[in-house]
């Protein structure tokens, strides 16, 4: 069953365009022009219950308005979705009680205060008896390891301390979708690890249905086997994350350990040479010449290893990223 449907969905903005000089601004005073920006573009897809998928797309591809659109915060200019059975938008009370937004660039607990008043407050929100809220908070502080912090001021904690009250907070009244934008954004890796740890054992555990956004490929491919990519508010892929390699990746990497003086002449015919330590080389060759190259190196030198790799997810995704013709069936 689909926890998530989406189905051409679209939002656009009106903004207003600002002209440079003084004369410009004062004629805005009076007759401002607009411009509509397209922030998401006939986007569709489905999540079933209990999937974690990733959400991935450059700053400013419609990633964290999709969010909004699905978390009900914004209405949009067309299309159809349903979460959990719900128009999003529509904000009704039982709705808003079976998901959770939760954002790495926005805090949702009370600076001055202590978590666990927040935490508090968030059990009067969300009507929780005091059994569940007890046993819950329990729970979730022993698998953060933050139960020795709960009385200490939100302003006092560090930053990964604080993403991991704010899942506490976004967790209590026990949701069945969980939006994460961002979630490791700032954090040390050991903060991220955590983190990581975290969700993919508590989304084991309840098989809570989770969609998230990060920039960081290491949450990606800890967390995630299934990636839905947009660029410029459209859809671009939707599938495997080990496929975004083989689709838009041209290229792999051979890593070649010579015999003692047997490294050849001018590697670079064959492809970009990325590291010569001594005898060990790595060389990026399109992919359709990975065989060809091999033959040619192997018939000119003596080759006492050899590994034929892909290249890592994140270097792909930025690389596809920083083209402005991300679209279905690019390769970079």
């Amino acid at each position: 069953m689909a926890a998530i449907e989406v189905r051409n969905l679209c939002r656009q903005y009106r903004v207003y365009r600002k002209r440079e000089g003084l004369l410009a601004s004062v004629r805005g005073l009076f007759h401002r022009e607009y411009e509509t920006v397209l922030a998401v573009q006939d986007v569709s897809f489905r999540i079933e219950e209990g999937e974690m998928v990733a959400f991935l797309g450059p700053n400013g591809a419609g990633k964290t308005t999709t969010l909004k659109l699905l978390s009900g915060l914004v209405v949009p200019s067309s299309g159809t979705a349903t979460v959990l059975g719900y128009v999003p938008w529509l904000r009704e009370d039982p709705y808003r009680r079976r998901f959770s937004l939760v954002t790495g660039q926005k805090e949702q607990l009370w600076w001055d205060l202590p978590a666990q008043e927040s935490f508090a407050l968030h059990r009067e929100i969300y009507r929780i008896s005091e059994t569940d809220y007890r046993r819950r908070l329990d729970e979730l502080t022993e698998m953060l390891e933050v139960r020795r912090l709960m009385a200490r001021p939100v302003r006092e904690l560090s930053l990964g301390e604080r993403m991991r009250m704010e899942l506490i907070a976004a967790l209590l009244h026990r949701p069945d979708v969980l939006f994460l934008d961002e979630p490791t954004i700032g954090l040390d890796v050991v903060s991220q690890r955590r983190v990581q740890e975290f969700l993919r054992r508590y989304q084991r555990e309840q098989q809570i249905t989770v969609l998230l956004t990060s920039h960081y490929m290491k949450d990606v491919e800890a967390l995630c086997s299934r990636a839905i990519v947009i660029n410029q508010g459209r859809l671009i892929h939707d599938g495997p994350l080990a496929a975004i390699i083989d689709r838009f990746s041209r290229h792999k990497i051979i890593e070649l350990q010579f015999a003692a003086n047997q490294i050849p002449q001018h590697l670079e015919r064959y492809g970009t040479l990325l590291e010569s330590r001594g005898p060990r080389v790595r060389l990026q060759v399109e992919r359709h010449c990975v065989s060809e190259s091999l033959a040619a190196i192997l018939a000119q030198s003596e080759v006492e290893d050899l590994s034929v790799l892909e290249r890592p997810l994140e270097d792909v995704i930025a690389e596809l990223f920083s083209t402005d013709s991300g679209h279905a069936g690019a390769g970079v």
